[in-house]
């Protein structure tokens, strides 16, 4: 029995030990949360974006930063934007700007522009990486930005188009968008907004008869490239296209023409010395062939005393009848110097 009481004793001194320690421990991490979180705590509790321990335990063991979580959301609560801590803290951890989708929502709602925080989100994430924010679509939704056509990083002052009548126009335009939020996500950016603008006032120019008609009305090229609907698909909205200068650039048609001339004159140039290398490589033909036939009069010549010598001694041709021929060969000759000297000679011109 006493054996039994002392054993009694002893669990229950052991177990107010236990319980002691737990309430130690207990204390302690309860003081090391009050030091870590208990400043961000009490600035969200008085600030009405109120959170609880919990989420700020969460919160750090996800190693997400504490302190920017809760002061974004303490400017969203205070701008009238119900915005959860795990909203937030999933947001940071696809790699987006919470401060930023939070003073685009800011913006949005001061504006009346309808932007929920997913859209916010969307939004955020598709501008990643490109230089630009969900705040700048917001602000430029507000306020319409203008777009130069061409764009000064293309190198380019102005769009050239021709004229039916082959002169050509130089324009330069200015286009005013503002950001489409709900084709955003997915929309075409700005340098098709310029390609599709400086397609339309080609166009334009290229059907007008004269490049007068351009001069005279250049409203007509705005209205032309506005009716064209250059904004589908694009993350913007075109609100005005103005034409800013036009100018008189060369004349083309002209040009073209004068170059059309010029290679027409060297295919008749390069025609015509086929036709004179045909003609004088038939000329050269011609004289082989007189050279060829006076060879062969040469040898038909060289026959002639051999064939004499062949009727002397066959005894076809006598002594006399050889004196004869030469006589008259003799003859033959002395007339025709005769001739010769006695025509008269003819002056070339």
């Amino acid at each position: 029995m006493e054996n039994s009481l002392l054993l009694a004793q002893t669990f229950s001194g052991g177990g107010s030990l236990l319980l002691t320690g737990i309430v130690v421990l207990a204390c302690f991490i309860g003081a090391i949360i009050v030091l870590n979180f208990g400043m961000i705590y009490i600035r969200a509790l008085f600030s009405g974006a109120k959170v609880t321990f919990t989420e700020l335990i969460a919160l750090k063991l996800r190693s997400v930063p504490v302190g920017l979580i809760v002061d974004t959301r303490i400017t969203a609560v205070k701008s009238g934007i119900p915005i959860t801590i795990d909203d937030l803290s999933t947001h940071y951890l696809a790699g987006g700007n919470i401060e930023a989708v939070v003073q685009a929502l800011i913006a949005a709602k001061k504006a009346g522009i309808h932007l929920d925080f997913d859209r916010s989100c969307a939004i955020d994430l598709a501008t990643k990486g490109t230089g630009k924010t969900v705040l700048e679509a917001v602000k430029t939704s507000v306020n319409p930005k203008v777009i130069d056509c061409p764009a000064a990083s293309s190198g380019k002052v102005t769009i050239d188009a021709v004229a039916k009548d082959g002169i050509a126009v130089k324009v330069k335009a200015r286009v005013t968008v503002r950001t489409n939020l709900d084709r955003f996500v997915g929309g075409a950016t700005e340098e098709t907004i310029i390609a599709r603008v400086g397609e339309g006032i080609v166009t334009t120019i290229g059907s007008s008869e004269s490049y007068k008609a351009v001069l005279e009305n250049p409203d007509r090229i705005s209205k032309t490239v506005l009716e064209k609907g250059l904004d589908s698909g694009t993350a913007f909205e075109i609100l005005s296209i103005d034409i800013a200068d036009v100018d008189v650039g060369e004349n083309v048609g002209a040009k073209l023409q004068a170059e059309q001339a010029e290679a027409n004159k060297l295919i008749a140039q390069a025609q015509a010395e086929v036709r004179r290398a045909a003609a004088v490589a038939t000329e050269q033909e011609m004289v082989a062939r007189v050279s060829e036939m006076r060879a062969r009069v040469v040898e038909a010549e060289a026959q002639v005393p051999l064939a004499m010598a062949e009727a002397f001694r066959n005894g076809n041709l006598g002594v006399m009848d050889y004196y004869k021929m030469k006589n008259m060969q003799a003859d033959t000759g002395m007339r025709e110097s005769i001739a010769t000297a006695g025509a008269t000679p003819q002056v070339k011109s």
